[in-house]
């Protein structure tokens, strides 16, 4: 393996393929009675900034939802794809909410099988029959289960605030409050991570589990009321009808005239008559 790489970067002129860095940040906390997931809403690449406003927390089952950090293809197919087995499950069994470790398991093995090839880390919360649980599933399959939990290339800043302000049986109220905190830290101190806060609250209850999704909980960085302040000179004020435009669109054919030649057995040559072409 090392000669071939070697022969691929120094006679054939191949850069191997470079490790880049994804700009999320993701959160879960557990609070009495329930889970609180957030994630900021800013989708990168590179250095460049694609949407400002996307969804990071997707929809496993009626009880389970989950946070992705990564590549967005990943993140969105694999909960996809792990949410529609797991409503055959639920109606294999005849069962109307899925378990936590259910979810946990076909995710890690799936992600396991391609060995960190599919770009997806997964902050997973839910309440089922036993209670809430939050795990965290990385690329290459392992899993944690903790009682908050940050992911991400913001997640260093998200874990400060957890680590300062988490304290067990949280309200809803509180872990809500923290967990927007966190966001905000990731949004301002990572620069792959920007936008709003996104929260996603799943409660349990005697009737069922509950899910609140909050978008657009916080807007950080609106800058309408800014550029509403700014007035622009006349000479950059253009007025309408100002720039010439056609409502109809003429396509024309290119016109090609082909010749055609004929070689004899004698080696004379003769011209076929001109075909035209549109």
């Amino acid at each position: 393996m090392c000669a071939r790489n070697e022969f691929l970067m120094g006679k054939a002129g191949l850069k191997p393929p470079m490790t880049r860095k994804t700009g999320t940040t993701i959160v879960g906390v557990q609070y009495k009675g329930g889970i609180v997931l957030g994630a900021d809403t800013r989708a990168t690449e590179g250095s460049t900034v694609c949407d400002k406003n996307c969804e990071k927390i997707h929809h496993i089952a009626p009880n389970i939802w989950c946070c992705g950090a990564g590549t967005a293809a990943d993140t969105e197919n694999v909960t996809a794809m792990v949410s529609r087995q797991l409503e055959l499950l639920r109606a294999a069994t005849d069962t109307k909410e899925s378990r936590v470790i259910a979810a946990m398991t076909r995710l890690k093995r799936h992600l396991f099988r391609y060995q960190g090839h599919i770009s997806a880390a997964l902050v997973l919360g839910g309440v089922d029959v036993t209670g809430p649980h939050l795990y965290t599933v990385w690329p290459h399959g392992s899993t944690d289960k903790l009682p908050f939990v940050t992911m991400g290339s913001g997640s260093l800043a998200a874990m400060a605030v957890f680590e300062s302000g988490y304290k067990d049986d949280m309200n809803e109220e509180e872990a809500k409050n923290l967990v927007r905190r966190a966001i905000r830290a990731g949004i301002f101190n990572d620069l792959g991570s920007g936008g709003n806060v996104d929260l996603c609250v799943i409660r349990g209850s005697p009737t069922g589990t509950v899910v609140e999704m909050l978008r657009n909980d916080e807007v950080l960085n609106d800058g309408a009321k800014l550029r509403a302040q700014v007035t622009r000179p006349p000479q950059m004020r253009i007025r309408k009808g100002a720039t010439a435009w056609f409502k109809k669109k003429e396509v024309r054919k290119a016109h090609i005239v082909v010749t055609s030649t004929v070689v004899s057995s004698e080696g004379a040559t003769k011209s076929g008559d001109p075909m035209d072409m549109e």
